[in-house]
């Protein structure tokens, strides 16, 4: 145990300016509180738009899918040939749906992007 030093008891007569100090620890304080509350909106914003980005590209996926699948389905009862309507246009609707998903996310990125960047300016 640290015994204190008489002249560490004693006032000195000097008044610590704290005022300066102060400001600087309210500034400091304030700005963190600022950069988390901006990052925790941010991360709600992420959330919500990562569900809604899911459903996008789910429906824009499945949707190409399922009426390439209909429709080679008709085409084989229809039209019969030597090869399948159905597996074949399911194919092309699921490569049709996967470029339309790509295109959206691509797209949603770009516009993220920039709003990033007006924010910052």
């Amino acid at each position: 145990m640290r015994v204190a030093e008489p002249s560490e008891t004693k006032p000195s007569g000097k008044v610590p300016d704290k005022s300066g100090s102060d400001e600087t620890f309210i500034r400091q304080v304030s700005a963190k509180e600022t950069r988390k509350l901006k990052a925790q909106r941010r991360i709600m914003r992420t959330v919500w738009s990562g569900f809604g980005m899911f459903g996008l590209v789910g429906w824009s996926v499945v949707v190409p899918t399922l009426l390439g699948t209909m429709l080679g389905l008709w085409l084989d009862r229809h039209h019969p040939a030597a090869h399948s309507w159905t597996l074949t246009l399911l194919l092309a609707g699921l490569c049709l749906g996967c470029w339309n998903a790509w295109h959206w996310i691509s797209k949603e990125d770009r516009e993220m992007h920039k709003a990033e960047e007006k924010k910052d300016e």
